[in-house]
């Protein structure tokens, strides 16, 4: 089955520059195997008020486009219709949306939380107590759940350390992100990053080779 609707504007493999609800839109049901979401939200900055939106460290996230918790449900609606039955969802967070929760997000949808998984950075934060350096990928799977049959790597340690080069406010672990899309995908899979931000999750899949990548950022990409 065609990944994209006919018509569509949007282009695998390519870095679209879009609203991701739009390139959303334009996704045939249930064609992904797996999926990472990374929410454009302010949370710390706003929730606890550090007040460093003008510090170089702080300024860079806080000019992204936001995303309220609204339009939040609105992407994870649609990612639930595009992605296959017992396929996955990584859904990135911090340690404000962890602690006070996400799974009002999921109301009305086939997600199930299934595990998580600890990213230590190996740099310092932001903190006024402590000091930063984590962040946490919850794990989801479509109904019905199935582990052996869908998870093929089961070396993967909960908690992971890995440094980027940060080429974006919101850069990720390339190289924990290959590593689960190898476990939860197999050759001609098709990977989904609605909001890609530095598009770690479309060099990944690319250096894995053999699957589709689809995605897209509101800020960065291609026209």
């Amino acid at each position: 089955m065609e990944i994209l609707k006919d018509g569509s504007l949007f282009a695998t493999d390519k870095k679209n520059k879009t609203d991701g609800l739009k390139l959303l839109a334009d996704i045939n049901d249930e064609v992904i195997t797996t999926a990472f979401f990374d929410p454009q939200y302010r949370g710390v900055l706003d929730k606890l008020s550090y007040g460093n939106e003008g510090a170089s460290r702080g300024k860079a996230r806080s000019e992204l486009t936001q995303m309220d918790e609204e339009t939040i449900k609105k992407f994870i609606a649609e990612i639930n219709r595009v992605v296959k039955p017992s396929g996955h969802l990584f859904l990135w967070v911090d340690k404000y949306h962890l602690c006070t929760g996400v799974l009002d997000w999921f109301t009305d949808t086939d997600f199930n939380l299934v595990d998580m998984i600890t990213w230590d950075k190996e740099r310092i934060g932001m903190g006024y107590r402590t000091r930063r350096k984590s962040e946490y990928l919850i794990v989801f799977q479509k109904s019905p759940i199935k582990a052996k049959a869908c998870w093929t790597i089961h070396n993967i340690p909960d908690v992971w350390s890995e440094k980027v080069e940060k080429n974006h406010p919101h850069s990720k672990p390339i190289e924990l992100q290959k590593q689960l899309i190898l476990a939860t995908s197999k050759e001609g899979d098709t990977i989904l990053d609605p909001a890609s931000g530095g598009y770690s999750v479309f060099t990944a899949t690319k250096a894995i080779g053999n699957r589709t990548f689809v995605g897209g950022d509101i800020e960065y990409g291609e026209d």
